[in-house]
This record gives structure tokens, C-alpha cells and sequence, in this order.
């Protein structure tokens, strides 16, 4: 077996694992004002781990190397800045990874360091659309492409909401245990933020990852350990579980053999998890015990019915249009009312779907957006408009963000002749 030969997929694994929770970690002990310092060495020790470890062999523990080789690089860079002279002893029992000792938690503080640093980004004082961007990037391990893909905007935009966001850290001194009171208005925030590290789990903006599992499991990992704690035990969270749930029960139909993307009507059901369907059904249940109703809510019942759907046809489509509806009311967004109208035409025929669209003018985002596009070639392809469908087909498939998407497009707009 040649080692070094492993050594590049296993430092891939180590950074999509490992760095979210070290980046945390060392965060935590050098003071969130330094995240640059710690970002930058837990970096180039995945980059050092490249170098060495086909040099001198992989160690028992990469994780554990990874983190010693960071904390001695921050800690380095620390006092070249003379920023914090003491750092070292402060946190010197913190050179083994696995000797730290577990801390006591109370009801004002987050077990996971990862979760506690979400609401750490999750602050108030930092502009609200630098939040996302910031956790998304710092403890997510998104790439600036990755997140202007799920934010609808541009590489450009991210970075400048990164830029803000950390300038903000470094501005004044952030409490890394917040209150009780503080932690609970920051929760949608953080809803927010998971919702979104499932999502490009679900389905990936990286060009060679259709579906990134790992980031689907994280999300559901940490929105457990949130619904867990008496700051997250409340009904949105238990939606949101739900809703993760039924979209994880699906995975395994959602990929071909050759690793293509698979829609919905084309699935084989027997390869949902029932389980799973199961697990999220027990959730959706929990979550309907108080008076709240969220997006969360919503988009998981409509989870739901494709769920325990016999088939595409045998859906309840009436239920899923006022689903729908409802999340436009309590979400407004013109991606719900692209859905809804995708709904109503399979359950009143495509006219009625394009109906629900007329007079509706998207923002910049969505009509360059292979979504809009893709929705309306397919809507006036079953009209019976073959120019027009024709025309927005093209579209979609220019603007599809990665190969799998671009040629799922191509296979339902165009057929078997595109593919």
C-alpha cells in the first residue's frame, strides 16, 4: 500500500472534518479578535501536513498533529504581533488535543465549541448580512464561491461582508459566553447559518461534490446538540431537525451511477430511508407542540408530503400549493412562489403553474438564476411554447453553477438528445 499515495484525500477529509471545530477551538483560547491569526494557521498546518506526512508517515491521530501544528503557528504568530505576551502559559495545558479536560456547562453556555462560536457570529453588532457570510466561511469551511452561490449574490459582495465582519472582531472584545437573554435572540441567526450548511450538503456548489454528506450530517449533528440545549430546545429547532430529516432520507436516490443528479420524479423509493422518514416525522410532531410557525415548519411539511408520497403523481399537490403559500406568507420570498407554481401545475396543468408567475417581476438574483429559468422552460415546454422553453432552457444551463446541475438540466429540458 503506498502511504503517501493517501495522504491528499486524507488531508482533504482532515479539512472538511477538522477545521470548523479547530478554528473554534483555537478561537476560543486565543480570543475571537485573532480568528485571522488562528484561520491562517490552521491552514498552512493542512497545508504542512501535505509536505510531511508522506515524509514522515501519516500520525496515529492527524487531528490531533493538525491541531499541535496550529497552535504552535498561532501562538508563534501571536508573539511576532505582541499582541497577547502570555498566551502560551495561559494555554499550556492545551497541547494535547485529546487531554483537554470537558468543561462544566451551565444554562447560559454552549457545550460545543463550534455551535458556542456560531452564536459568537451570530452577534448583533456585526452587519446582519456579514453573519452568515462569516460563519458560513470561518466555521462551515465554505468557500467565497460556495457562499455567493447560496446567498444569491457575488464573489465581490462576500468578501466585503467577510472583511466587514471581521474587522468588527478585531474592533472590540466579544464575550465568548454570552446570557441567556443574548443567546436566544441570536438563535434565528443560527438556524439560519445551519439551514444553510445542509443545504450545500443537499446539494453542492462544489464543482466535484454533488452531494456533500459530511456537511449534511454536521448540520443535523449540530442542530441536535442546539435542540439539546435549553437556548434551542424550542419548536423551530425541532422543525428544522424534521425537515433535515426527510431530505436526508432521500440522498441515496438523489445520485446515479454515475454520479449524476437524480430529480425527484425519477427516484426509486425504495431507497429512502425509512428510518430516517421516521426520525422526521417524530421531529415535525415535536415541533408542532407550541403556537409558533416558522419557515422550518412549513418547508418541512412539504418535506413530508413528498416523503410519504406513494409516487410523483399519487402526491398531494393541493397540500404542498398551500404549503407553499403558507411560507410566502411567513417567509416572503419569490423562490416560494416559484415552487407554489411549479405545485399548482402538477396539479392543475402547466397554464395554471404560469399563471401564478404573470405580472410577477424577479429581483436581479433569481431571473439570472438557472432556478427561474429552468422553471419557466419547463413550464412552457408543457404548454406546449417550444421557443420560449427553448430559450429559458438555455439560460438555466448557462447559469448552472456546477456540471451535475448543468447536466441534470440538460437531461429534463432538453432530453436524452442534450445529454
Amino acid at each position: 500500500m503506498n502511504e503517501s499515495a493517501d495522504v491528499p484525500p486524507l488531508v482533504e477529509q482532515c479539512f472538511r472534518r477538522d477545521y470548523p471545530r479547530l478554528v473554534a477551538l483555537l478561537t476560543r483560547r486565543v480570543g475571537i479578535q485573532h480568528i485571522e491569526v488562528v484561520e491562517d494557521a490552521v491552514q498552512s498546518s493542512l497545508m504542512a501536513a501535505l509536505t510531511a506526512w508522506p515524509l514522515q508517515s501519516i500520525p496515529q491521530d492527524p487531528t490531533a498533529w493538525i491541531y499541535r501544528t496550529a497552535y504552535n503557528r498561532a501562538v508563534e504568530e501571536l508573539r511576532r504581533e505582541a499582541r497577547r505576551l502570555k498566551i502560551a502559559e495561559r494555554s499550556a495545558a492545551l497541547c494535547e488535543l485529546a487531554s483537554m479536560p470537558e468543561e462544566a456547562v451551565g444554562l447560559d453556555e454552549i457545550r460545543d465549541d463550534l455551535l458556542r462560536m456560531l452564536f459568537v457570529c451570530c452577534d448583533g453588532a456585526i452587519p446582519w448580512e456579514s453573519r452568515l457570510v462569516l460563519a458560513l466561511k470561518t466555521l462551515c469551511g465554505f468557500s467565497t464561491s460556495e457562499i455567493a452561490t447560496h446567498l444569491f449574490t457575488s464573489e465581490a459582495n462576500v468578501y466585503k461582508r467577510l472583511t466587514r465582519a471581521r474587522a468588527r472582531l478585531r474592533e472590540a472584545p466579544f464575550d465568548l459566553a454570552p446570557p441567556v437573554e443574548t443567546l436566544q435572540s441570536r438563535l434565528p441567526d443560527v438556524h439560519d447559518v445551519l439551514y444553510l450548511l445542509f443545504n450545500e450538503g443537499y446539494l453542492a456548489a462544489h464543482p466535484d461534490h454533488t452531494i456533500r454528506r459530511e456537511l449534511c450530517n454536521e448540520a443535523i449533528r449540530l442542530t441536535t446538540l442546539l435542540s439539546e440545549h435549553p437556548i434551542g430546545a424550542v419548536p423551530a429547532t425541532y422543525a428544522l431537525l424534521a425537515l433535515m430529516s426527510f431530505h436526508v432520507a432521500r440522498l441515496d436516490a438523489r445520485i446515479d451511477g454515475a454520479g449524476g443528479l437524480v430529480l425527484l420524479e425519477s427516484q426509486d423509493r425504495s431507497l429512502w430511508d425509512r428510518e430516517r422518514i421516521a426520525c422526521g416525522t417524530a421531529w415535525l410532531a415535536q415541533g408542532a407542540s407550541g403556537e409558533v410557525f416558522t419557515r422550518f415548519h412549513a418547508e418541512a411539511a412539504i418535506a413530508a408530503e413528498h416523503c410519504f408520497a406513494p409516487s410523483f403523481r399519487e402526491t398531494r399537490w393541493d397540500v404542498i400549493a398551500d404549503l407553499y403559500a403558507m411560507l410566502e406568507r411567513v417567509a416572503p420570498s419569490p423562490l416560494h412562489t416559484l415552487n407554489r407554481a411549479l405545485a399548482v401545475a402538477e396539479l392543475r396543468g402547466p397554464t395554471a403553474g404560469l399563471a401564478v408567475l404573470d405580472g410577477m417581476v424577479p429581483p436581479s438574483w433569481l431571473a439570472g438564476s438557472y432556478l427561474w429559468n429552468a422553471v419557466l422552460s419547463d413550464l412552457h415546454r408543457r404548454a406546449g411554447d417550444a421557443d420560449l422553453a427553448h430559450l429559458h432552457a438555455e439560460r438555466a444551463v448557462g447559469a448552472a453553477p456546477t456540471v451535475a446541475v448543468q447536466t441534470a438540466l440538460r437531461g429534463r429540458l432538453f432530453g436524452d438528445r442534450r445529454l
